[in-house]
């Protein structure tokens, strides 16, 4: 596979939130999943306004085609075929945009991200993500990435089925928002880092751009040295009640600068989550060029 960062490596931003913006049916149980049925070429234009942007990976928008997740809509029987055609999908966009640019399999946890108590059991989590992952594989992307897990046991069962399926995968998680290096089940992530030494990278996603330099300054102090970091964000949080509250980095050049932060405290791979838009992308790209971190 081709480096996934030399200096600094951008990924792309939010798809869901995009789908939203250009009228896609983005409802629940699917949510973005329902554009690789309803609108694939919406998705595809999403996917390719992301690397005009000069993101050098897309995201597959495969957060939701985990079998369990299609079965709450009666299209359990779907997960290989939705996975391949969102796969599909993307490839195509890469290939019409950028060759070089990479595909990275997105596998979400298995039920609510913000709900770690809702996490099957460890030997469950294995089995689905296991299929998952081969879905993603058997299609071809270049890189698998466990994306926005915030239970431990979930975590370390996605990676056992990981590096059972594929050299070339990456993980990344979802932290508490008012302590240092905590999943949101309340496990430390330094108790697992040592069993992450062969994923291609490790990072935080689904994080408040302003308050994330801290947790990556904080992940690369207990990663390996030679461990690439991943730092990806939201424009917003959610509250206590179950609203979304928007920070100032919903505007690009803001997030932009919260992003210079996050590779100036260890990030090599960064991009955006929730809420993020192509321009998010484009801004931080532009400061990347003007002012690189050291």
């Amino acid at each position: 596979m081709k480096p996934v960062h030399e200096t600094t490596f951008l990924l792309d931003g939010a798809t869901g939130s995009e789908l939203d913006r250009a009228g896609v049916d983005v409802g629940m149980p699917l949510w973005s999943a329902n554009a690789i049925l309803q609108a694939p070429e919406i998705l595809k234009q999403v996917h390719i306004a992301y690397l005009e942007a000069g993101s050098q990976a897309i995201i597959t928008n495969t957060f939701r085609t985990h079998e369990r997740s299609l079965a709450k809509a009666g299209m359990g029987d779907r997960a290989e075929e939705l996975t391949h055609k969102a796969v599909e999908i993307a490839r195509h966009a890469r290939d019409e945009v950028n060759t070089d640019a990479l595909v990275f399999g997105s596998v979400a946890p298995l039920e609510d991200c913000y709900s770690p108590e809702l996490s099957p059991l460890s030997k469950v989590c294995e089995q689905e993500h296991g299929q998952m992952i081969r879905h993603l594989v058997n299609s071809g992307v270049d890189l698998v990435l466990l994306e926005t897990m915030c239970s431990a046991g979930e975590l370390c069962a996605a990676s056992i089925a990981a590096m059972e399926n594929t050299d070339d995968w990456a993980l990344s998680m979802c932290l508490e928002q008012n302590s240092t290096g905590i999943l949101l089940d309340g496990n430390p992530i330094a108790e697992f880092i040592p069993a992450l030494a062969r994923a291609r990278f490790i990072g935080i996603n689904c994080y408040p751009a302003p308050k994330l330099a801290e947790q990556v300054t904080y992940l690369r102090s207990i990663a390996p040295t030679h461990m690439p970091i991943a730092a990806y964000g939201n424009v917003g949080y959610a509250d206590v009640d179950g609203g979304w509250v928007i920070t100032d980095a919903v505007d690009p050049q803001r997030f932009a600068e919260y992003a210079m932060d996050w590779a100036k405290a260890g990030a090599n791979i960064i991009g955006g989550c929730c809420g993020s838009t192509p321009a998010t992308i484009a801004g931080i790209g532009k400061l990347l060029c003007s002012d690189p971190p050291p």
